[in-house]
């Protein structure tokens, strides 16, 4: 079974733990000397280490034959892929948690700077834009969530911006605009163009299965990876579902749920699932297959009283700025939008106001 890219392991995640750094570098580098340089530690030292592991966990670790490569037993690759996992569900609550942290810092220290709170579904090019803010004395203190509690997080005073996501033209029955239209107000919310994106099926690499079409979701034995309710790719599966006249009961797989896109990709990375409805840079960031479905807005979105606040100003100015549009090259499946950063008309961009 293909096991992904070792490269989706963020080297710099607040939960370390030794042994797990170890299983990653002998897998890495295909043996004890090469991990143990890797880490920079004695070969003595990890030998040993692992040994010790071994011992206390009453499990081999490392299939130890002389003259081949340092391989990692099938019970090792479970305990990676179980602390890959973990690290992707916990992602978002580790990150309002550094979020209220810098925040605290920026707002001690840091008088003049912006400080801007924004729940937003999970992005990957919001947590780039985020480190980028940074340098502009503007900090995002940014909390993920699904589309639809991003909103509701606006209009409940909690935050000062939301993100949340739609495709290019949804229809206006669709569940999409049926679920976003009582939200958003025209004359009370201001929406501001960020960037567009593809979303589609994460899939094994080189997908095996041959998936190629929404259709192919109906396949007998086919296991999904969901994600869960409140978010705006739920919306998505759940419309096309309604539009085939069927439920989550037609799909396996339709209540194992995830919090982001890295947490589904790891189910498909890991062989727990086939697969699952998410974004192009979550594929390539876990070495997976992707097959493009739609094209998709993300969308910024305030109150029209907050338009012309100084933090509001300064979050317009940096998704508008041509530095910001040229690292937005940078994450795979996703383009600048038509006008970055500019105030957009609810009517125009969301049709089902028409």
């Amino acid at each position: 079974m293909e096991r992904g890219n070792d490269a989706a392991r963020n080297p710099t995640s607040p939960l370390k733990n030794p042994l797990m750094d170890l299983l990653h570098a002998v897998r890495s580098s295909g043996s004890i000397s090469g991990a143990a340089k890797s880490l920079a530690l004695s070969y003595r030292h990890v030998w040993g280490e692992l040994r010790r592991w071994e011992t206390a966990l009453g499990e081999p670790l490392i299939i130890w034959e002389k003259g081949q490569a340092a391989r990692l037993t099938p019970f090792a690759d479970k305990l990676l892929w179980a602390e890959r996992q973990a690290q992707a569900r916990l992602a978002p609550q580790i990150s309002a948690l550094q979020a209220e942290l810098e925040k605290t810092f920026a707002l001690a220290f840091e008088p003049d700077r912006h400080v801007l709170t924004l729940y937003a579904s999970h992005d990957d090019a919001l947590v780039s834009l985020r480190e980028h803010a940074a340098q502009q004395h503007l900090h995002l203190d940014m909390r993920f969530c699904g589309s639809v509690d991003a909103i509701r997080a606006l209009n409940e005073g909690r935050c000062t911006v939301a993100g949340f996501h739609a495709p290019m033209r949804p229809p206006a029955d669709s569940l999409v605009a049926r679920t976003y239209k009582p939200l958003l107000r025209t004359g009370r919310h201001k929406i501001i163009g960020f960037a567009s994106r593809q979303q589609g099926l994460i899939v094994a690499p080189g997908n095996p299965l041959g998936l190629t079409q929404w259709s192919d979701l109906l396949r007998p034995g086919l296991r999904l990876a969901n994600r869960t309710l409140g978010t705006g790719t739920r919306l998505l599966l759940d419309d096309w579902l309604r539009r085939q006249g069927l439920d989550g009961h037609a799909l396996i797989g339709y209540d194992q749920t995830e919090p982001s896109h890295a947490a589904v990709a790891t189910r498909i990375a890991s062989g727990q699932a086939d697969v699952a409805l998410g974004i192009a840079s979550a594929a390539h960031m876990h070495g997976l297959g992707f097959v493009p479905l739609l094209q998709e807005n993300y969308w910024l979105v305030c109150l029209k009283s907050a338009l012309d606040t100084p933090a509001v100003q300064a979050l317009r100015a940096l998704v508008g700025s041509y530095t910001w549009a040229q690292q937005l090259l940078h994450h795979s499946g996703y383009s600048a939008h038509s006008h970055p950063g500019q105030v957009q008309s609810l009517k125009a961009q969301l049709p089902w106001w028409a």
